[in-house]
């Protein structure tokens, strides 16, 4: 099969541009990939990865470039406005839902949500994703995804309402500390007056969505927006017949899950099981 490259837009974004200079002089000089990287001494995987607008540069490429193509600084210019879009195309307009809403809620059914992880479970995450990404690129990822937990802190704060599968505090990430810290930002958070938190057990058996996530966005106009995620894409439902059959299915949940009291209390006992073992007193 040939490999197509990834259509860039770069009329709406600075990262797409970025990596769509990147291609237009790389295929005016005649090079491939692999030759580029040969040439700047990056890596081929990442460098990719940049031409196709998933991730950033590090902040000694774009001087590598201008070297390369003699481009007299422009891939400084455009460093310099793509370096304000943290996320990837595919992703920004979750993200302006997200930080637009005045209300937020969300159902994980396998992994901690973005907005409560921290940064330990936010980098074992992302490193499982990119095995083979440099640890900058994993930072700058890290980063990107605790600033916006921000928006939990603001003096009007969105109100939001998270409901977890139980898999999600019982799947081993990171290890015992890294999930008894998780669980105990987890129980810190929930404590804010506009978050409530619930936890919906194995023992309540099936349910429409089962094993995947769901996040319905009220924006302030009071339109709802629905956001399905896997662990490679994201779809924005806007048609409203299909978010109100996703708003049934998340209120179902909501009434199967056990309360904030009870999830709290379901939390702090599985902080046990993952409680590091103290050395033994000599």
């Amino acid at each position: 099969m040939t490999f197509q490259p990834r259509e860039l837009f770069p009329d709406r974004s600075a990262r797409d541009l970025f990596g769509a200079e990147i291609r237009r002089h790389r295929e005016k000089a005649d090079m491939s990939l692999r030759r580029l990287s040969e040439v700047l001494n990056y890596s081929k995987s990442h460098l990719a990865r940049i031409e196709a607008a998933e991730s950033l540069p590090y902040d000694d490429l774009p001087a590598k470039l201008d070297a390369c193509f003699g481009a007299d600084g422009l891939f400084a210019r455009l460093y310099a406005l793509a370096k304000n879009e943290p996320f990837p195309g595919k992703y920004r307009r979750m993200i302006e839902l997200e930080s637009q809403a005045v209300i937020i809620e969300q159902y994980m059914g396998a992994t901690m949500p973005g907005l409560l992880q921290t940064p330990d479970t936010a980098e074992c995450w992302l490193r499982c994703g990119r095995p083979h990404a440099p640890d900058a690129e994993i930072e700058a990822m890290v980063k990107a995804r605790i600033d916006r937990q921000s928006l939990l802190d603001r003096p009007k704060p969105p109100r939001c309402w998270f409901i977890l599968e139980e898999a999600v505090m019982r799947r081993p990430v990171g290890g015992l500390e890294v999930m008894h810290r998780q669980l105990a930002a987890l129980i810190e958070r929930g404590t804010q007056p506009h978050v409530t938190l619930q936890v919906l057990p194995f023992r309540a058996g099936e349910h429409a969505e089962t094993g995947g996530s769901l996040t319905l966005f009220t924006v302030p106009n009071g339109v709802l927006v629905a956001y399905d995620e896997s662990s490679q894409s994201g779809t924005i439902i806007e048609d409203q017949e299909t978010v109100a059959r996703r708003r049934e299915n998340y209120d179902l949940l909501r009434a199967m899950a056990l309360s904030p009291r009870d999830s709290e209390a379901m939390i702090r006992a599985v902080m046990k099981d993952w409680t590091p073992c103290q050395p033994p007193r000599a």
